[in-house]
């Protein structure tokens, strides 16, 4: 018998979790490293049960067995079937299980399964829509390096090329630079070997120094103005008539927001909760469906 839900946020940064009672109320919060899969299939689920391990031990509750709790999980990486087939099969023996990726699990917890749209933006980036005809719609988040624009990784990869061209000479020093050249070592042989060691994580890291010297630096804001209008170009292709709530979600949501343009902040919401609150809603609607499955009846009905 299921016992306790679990509903988890896993991306490049961390892992959150949510842990919710069998009547669905919810109890504790947890944390834990990374579990995006790119960081791979051990380390997601060592991670996801530190994180839910936290949680427990926060509610002054014993862990039970794995196979008195559900868990739904919305993590970075989903898209690989591959990675998400390998995390699948390694369920060290959860009573039921859900895997989704992160954006559609953000998008559950933003509209409360409502019809709406988000673009989350953290380490990565991916803009999700649930359209009023129940369809679903998905922009972006095609990963880091080649997509995931406005993200923290691509903010930060974009402040690195902007520190080798001052170290060069070919731009001109400032706090702005000192800042992240200091940030990856202080030196050229020093961010050499940062380059070398660099994830996703790593630059996503750098993107924080962006903001907060963006108010007196020109490259600074250039980023970021940049990284706007990628976001306001995933919500356009989400949702070109403009008429669905959107939600800025992620730790570069409301940062970003300086730099958007009035008529999409006309339409945008705040989050009626966030990812890990999502992925709860997930896990709970899916036990719900398979202890009552539909008639023989409703299954034929056209």
């Amino acid at each position: 018998m299921i016992e306790y839900f679990i509903g988890v946020d896993g991306g490049g940064t961390g892992t959150r979790v949510r842990l919710a009672g069998a009547d669905g109320v919810e109890l504790a919060q947890g944390q834990g490293g990374p579990s995006g899969l790119a960081h791979g299939i051990g380390n997601a689920w060592q991670h996801v049960g530190d994180a839910v391990a936290q949680a427990f031990a926060q509610a002054g509750i014993a862990h039970p067995p794995l196979a008195a709790l559900a868990i739904g999980l919305g993590l970075a990486g989903v898209h690989n079937k591959l990675w998400a087939a390998q995390f699948a099969a390694a369920d060290p023996g959860f009573a039921a299980l859900r895997l989704e990726t992160d954006g559609y699990t953000t998008l559950m917890g933003a509209h409360g399964g409502a019809p709406g749209t988000i673009v989350a933006i953290g380490t990565g980036s991916v803009g999700q829509a649930l359209l009023p005809d129940g369809q679903q719609r998905e922009v972006g988040g095609w990963g880091f390096p080649a997509g995931d624009e406005a993200s923290g990784g691509w903010i930060g990869l974009r402040a690195i090329n902007h520190i080798e061209q001052v170290i060069d000479g070919r731009k001109p020093a400032s706090p702005f630079a000192q800042a992240v050249i200091d940030a990856c070592g202080g030196g050229r042989d020093a961010i050499q070997l940062w380059l070398g060691q660099a994830t996703q994580t790593s630059y996503a890291q750098l993107a924080p120094l962006v903001v907060a010297h963006a108010a007196t630096d020109a490259a600074a804001r250039a980023m970021l103005v940049d990284a706007a209008g990628e976001v306001t170009s995933i919500a356009h292709a989400l949702d070109p008539s403009g008429t669905l709530p959107l939600a800025l979600c992620g730790g570069l949501g409301a940062p970003l927001r300086a730099y958007l343009p009035a008529q999409l902040l006309a339409r945008s919401v705040a989050p009626r909760g966030d990812a890990a609150s999502g992925a709860l809603r997930m896990i709970a609607l899916h036990v719900q469906a398979a202890s009552n499955p539909p008639s023989p009846a409703a299954k034929a009905r056209p």
